[in-house]
């Protein structure tokens, strides 16, 4: 019996109806939530007879169609589709309507077949969620018609899905041979492998902590690989939070195909923010602008299938198939995500608030397996996903050049605003909710704003449209809003001139991103999560909203204490209250060390004030020890020039901030950096947000000091410290430097490898 290929219905029909330009224009699309409560609403308005949500299946040939139809009226025969917008109807491209026609004629034959019915009214039903008003429009069709239109459809996808099959079957039977790329596995690679394994053939997550070095990259995407046969995985994603971690993953791949045994015919796709892969980041995104939107859909076809001739579609790659065809490359790529087998991208990619790949997991029905690189790291990016902005000048700008329709409804946001500034009366306050006046002329402007966009798509104003875009993430938030959250407001202390009305900050911040993240987990077959640093692992398993069944294991390390000398300079105290009185023993610290041991070392402060004090001193007491600098807002070159100064036979002092760009993700082998000294906890700011956080948590979980000060500070300590030993044959000396460092409590979060020993005054 041949393979069944299975298709959603809106697969289908965005792969054989869509036609014409890439265009953008209409309006924004309304959020998730708004979608959901426009259908409900519309659903609400029908009969008792109304059936919502009909499943239907049908097949053709070995191809099966599926999909839900939004509503049936069995009285009168009449199958709807429902598409919730904002605006002027009639500015909707015709593309747009003839792919809706399309999945409703489909939806219809299906209902057609599965009851019987000789005929059957289909009705497109377009819901305005501002004015809650709906246009029907309607076409009775006949069922012959409607499977004539069916089998049409699937007959210009069957070529596809047949040739899908057949890659999916060479690729599995390749992956089933694969063996390692190595002779064996690394110290420490291989219990990480088996777990890996293990986790996706079970269905489970797992967090690892493994150590630098032992070879992550290899050791999570290879069982992966091994494991997509037995499992059926569709895709493997890998998932980074940098762009050295993408890199990373696809050298990997590289390797791991190129000592396959047959070829694997994997199709590897990186996926790159749209601001970075815009050709043309001048014009907007529709076909009177921009030459790559013009006709987009009528190249798509022959573009898609070039593009999966190329192995591996990295972002130059992608680029180069992509411009061969006069198509955007940002846009071919989310239509790649679709048909690769493993995708590599950001952490957005497929935990953001309107993530790619999870909205695809979601309605292909995929069985994926996600790994998810330097995961300590999840939290906080976590965090940001879900938390929104809105400043007050950001308003009093885009106001100034409004349209008068617009204009009336910020100036009614602008005094609801300034009324809250005024009744705050102190720096920073943290609200219960969102002051509901104040939502509510937020709620308004964004109406008029999106009115103006329908009624005027080519003249966009970009202060509005990002201020627009801005209100819109805050608004969907505040629909999500409860305990794992928190609304404040932040006066500015610094007026723009003298005299001036304050202005404020209004943030909904998100505190434990655990309601958010756990669904995105529970979607996927298995999700593997790696980091040097992911302990305690509760800490992670509460912040994320990992399953109750999640397996943490902690790799041993293949470095021993030997290698790393690790001294605590208790002597020192790095609070704030006795930084000035910390400089001057700090300095003595690092000379005796680089005088005993003259090489390349990384040092550590909490801020950049602090690093500029000790480098200051040092450079008058030790002006014959180099040094140089992080500063703030560097470009790529310059931190490239910085880790460029460590070479291995170099000499002198780098300083960093714990936490910055130098603190993780930097590879310093061997001679090119032999010690660190690290002079703080790296304990997160005390303030009145994160206090306020201390008790959003507190109130959540418990540990509130823990889990926003403490848990957080060590992981960036042990990260910068971890840039020390990178292999086998490295070694070196860390100094932790403050008097905590010798609390039991501090060090029974330090690497259970590293055998500290108490540091003298004199280093």
């Amino acid at each position: 019996m041949p393979l069944k290929y299975l298709v959603a219905v809106r697969s289908l029909c965005e792969f054989t109806a869509k036609q014409g330009d890439l265009d953008l224009r209409f309006t924004p699309s309304p959020s998730a939530q708004e979608g959901i409560a426009g259908h409900a609403l519309v659903a609400s308005r029908r009969p008792a007879h109304y059936q919502s949500e009909v499943s239907l299946s049908g097949d053709y040939r070995n191809l099966t169609v599926r999909g839900r139809a939004d509503g049936y009226d069995p009285e009168r025969r009449v199958v709807e589709e429902v598409k919730t917008y904002r605006g002027d109807l009639a500015r909707m491209p015709m593309n747009h309507r003839a792919l809706h026609w399309a999945q409703l004629k489909v939806y219809g034959w299906l209902l057609c077949q599965q009851l019987g019915l000789p005929e059957v009214e289909l009705a497109l039903v377009y819901f305005d969620i501002g004015t809650r008003d709906e246009t029907v429009l309607t076409e009775r069709h006949s069922a012959d018609a409607l499977r004539r239109s069916f089998d049409q459809q699937c007959e210009a996808f069957l070529a596809w899905a047949e040739q899908e099959l057949a890659h999916r079957a060479r690729r599995d039977a390749a992956l089933a041979a694969l063996s390692f790329p190595h002779p064996a596995f690394r110290p420490g690679q291989r219990p990480l492998a088996e777990a890996v394994y293990k986790a996706a053939s079970g269905g489970r997550c797992l967090t690892a902590q493994a150590p630098t070095g032992i070879g992550k990259t290899v050791g999570t995407l290879f069982p992966l690989l091994k494991a997509c046969p037995g499992q059926a995985l569709d895709k493997v994603v890998f998932l980074t939070a940098k762009g050295s971690g993408r890199q990373l993953a696809l050298d990997a791949l590289d390797l791991i195909t190129s000592a396959a045994p047959v070829p694997l015919g994997l199709r590897v796709l990186e996926l790159v923010a749209r601001d970075k892969a815009c050709e043309h980041p001048d014009k907007a995104c529709h076909g009177e602008s921009c030459p790559l939107a013009q006709g987009f859909y009528d190249r798509l076809p022959a573009a898609r299938a070039a593009a999966l001739g190329v192995a591996r579609l990295d972002r130059a790659a992608l680029r180069e198939s992509a411009l061969a065809h006069r198509v955007c490359p940002y846009y071919l790529g989310q239509e790649l995500a679709r048909w690769a087998d493993v995708v590599v991208g950001d952490y957005n990619y497929y935990f953001d608030t309107a993530a790619l790949l999870h909205g695809l997991t979601l309605a292909e029905g995929w069985r994926v397996a996600v790994l998810v690189d330097e995961a300590h790291n999840l939290v906080e990016r976590g965090r940001k996903m879900y938390s929104a902005e809105l400043h007050q000048a950001g308003l009093r700008q885009v106001k100034r050049t409004a349209v008068p329709a617009v204009k009336r409804a910020l100036d009614a946001l602008g005094r609801c605003w300034n009324a809250l500034n005024r009744a705050q009366g102190v720096a920073y306050q943290a609200y219960d909710a969102v002051p509901e006046r104040l939502l509510a002329a937020l709620q308004k402007s964004v109406a008029a704003i999106g009115e103006h966009f329908a009624e005027q798509p080519a003249a966009v104003d970009r202060g509005l449209q990002d201020f627009y875009f801005d209100a819109l993430h805050f608004l969907r938030l505040a629909e999500q809003f409860g305990d794992h959250s928190l609304v404040d407001l932040t006066l500015d202390s610094h007026p723009a001139r003298p005299g001036a009305r304050p202005a404020s900050v209004l943030c909904l911040r998100n505190v434990v991103p655990a309601p958010f993240l756990g669904p995105r987990f529970a979607a996927a077959r298995s999700v593997a999560l790696f980091s040097a640093t992911l302990s305690p692992s509760h800490y992670y398993r509460d912040m994320l909203g990992l399953p109750a069944d999640t397996v943490s294991i902690d790799v041993e390390s293949p470095f021993n204490a030997e290698q790393l000398d690790v001294r605590i300079a208790s002597h020192i105290s790095t609070r704030w209250r006795d930084r000035d009185r910390s400089v001057a023993p700090i300095v003595e610290l690092m000379a005796a060390q680089y005088a005993g041991a003259p090489g390349n070392y990384l040092a550590f402060f909490s801020s950049f004030d602090y690093l500029r004090q000790v480098a200051a001193a040092l450079a008058v007491a030790h002006p014959d020890i180099p040094q140089w600098a992080q500063s703030p807002h560097m470009t790529d070159a310059a931190r490239e020039a910085f880790l460029q100064r460590f070479t291995a036979d170099g000499r002198g002092i780098g300083f960093a901030v714990l936490g910055g760009s130098f603190g993780e993700g930097v590879d310093l082998p061997g001679q090119r950096l032999v010690g660190a000294f690290v002079a703080t906890l790296g304990l997160p700011q005390f303030n009145p947000v994160n206090e306020q956080m201390k008790r959003c948590v507190g109130a959540l979980l418990g540990s509130g000091e823990q889990y926003t000060y403490l848990y957080p500070g060590l992981q960036k300590v042990v990260q910068a410290a971890g840039r020390v030993i990178r292999t086998p044959s490295d070694q070196g000396v860390v100094y932790l430097i403050d008097d905590r460092y010798a609390r039991a409590e501090v060090r029974a979060l330090l690497p259970g490898w590293w055998k500290p020993r108490r540091a003298n005054a004199g280093g």
